[in-house]
């Protein structure tokens, strides 16, 4: 083996591997400065993120379930999940990241937008992480995702959000709206995991990858997820409104904002669902709906909480752009009904 000197480091750079260049030290300090934010993070929400195995029912006399990761949001031991991971499950046991074996009931679980969530058991004191604000996420941020994939516990990846504001179908069928992809890398028992910014705040709940292809991954935005945690918590379900579309969020353009819309973005409608309350009003794809009831809509979260239970079986106003020119119509929001 041939031993190759160390550098004495009085050209101010890192020692270069052999047959490779050394790193510039302005390339060095960026990326000193990457890793420090990425454990900064990891140390400080790693803690919080759990692993989780569930068993729900059995299958030739066998025990049969799976596993998956959550993310404690409260100290008294409440826990955010996927539906997919928990919510079927009868018998729950939660390991945290300093080894503690944990039962866990189930609260409530959501599977329109693959989200449950658990209470431990026992009286402890958890680590908790807090959800950001996932509306301020921007094309290019640097996001973390951390859990157990594939069994090996507190697993930490790095990526990018690779777009804001995607549709993802939920195994009820339904459109999970406000979807984040990020290139982070997700395996099977990532699913419930947090996807964290560099603030060390949970932007979204990791829930699925696309098979066959590389760096496609989706999260369910933080937002959404604070509304469906309240919700569950108040009422162990979640009673919305609903008129029966697909959105994303939609920057408004300059021209239009000159001519009296004050907001930066609004949400653009993506599909109408035939016979449903949008549908009768006469609502179309492309149309952009700005606000409801006079409250401003700048995304599908928006949307999401005010269509809240109340809503059902009331007349509510949308103000809606339709090419250059701004229309108000009237609907009635039914009851979203939840499947199965």
């Amino acid at each position: 083996m041939k031993i190759i000197p160390a550098n004495t480091g009085l050209g101010g750079t890192e020692p270069a591997a052999a047959g490779r260049p050394a790193v510039p030290p302005e390339d060095q300090a960026l990326l000193d400065a990457y890793s420090r934010a990425v454990i900064d993070v990891v140390d400080r929400v790693g803690p919080a993120v759990v692993g989780l195995s569930v068993q729900v029912g059995q299958a030739n006399g066998r025990p049969r379930g799976g596993s998956g990761s959550g993310v404690v949001v409260a100290p008294d031991g409440l826990i955010l999940t996927n539906s997919h991971v928990a919510g079927a499950g009868s018998r729950i046991e939660v390991t945290t990241a300093d080894g503690l074996n944990l039962k866990a009931r189930l609260v409530g679980d959501d599977p329109d937008t693959d989200l449950a969530l658990l209470r431990v058991d026992e009286a402890v004191t958890l680590t908790a992480a807090p959800l950001g604000d996932s509306k301020k996420l921007r094309r290019g941020q640097l996001v973390i995702a951390i859990g157990n994939p594939l069994g090996f516990e507190s697993t930490v990846t790095t990526g990018v959000v690779s777009a804001l504001g995607r549709s993802l179908r939920a195994r009820t069928g339904r459109l999970i709206d406000d979807v984040i992809q990020t290139d982070a890398a997700l395996n099977p028992g990532n699913s419930g995991g947090p996807l964290v910014s560099s603030h060390g705040e949970v932007v979204g709940v990791n829930t699925a990858v696309i098979m066959g292809a590389q760096g496609i991954c989706f999260a369910v935005a933080a937002n959404t997820a604070s509304f469906v945690l309240g919700e569950l918590v108040r009422h162990g379900r979640v009673r919305r409104a609903f008129i029966g579309i697909s959105a994303q969020q939609l920057t408004i353009p300059r021209r239009l904002r000159r001519a009296g819309i004050d907001q930066e973005s609004a949400l653009m409608v993506a599909a109408v669902e035939p016979a449903s309350p949008a549908d009768r009003t006469g609502i179309k794809p492309d149309d952009i709906i700005v606000s409801l009831d006079g409250l401003t809509i700048t995304g599908a979260d928006d949307l999401i909480r005010a269509l809240t239970g109340e809503k059902i079986g009331s007349e509510v106003a949308l103000d809606v752009l339709r090419g250059a020119e701004r229309l108000r119509v009237s609907l009635t929001p039914l009851e979203r009904k939840r499947a199965g």
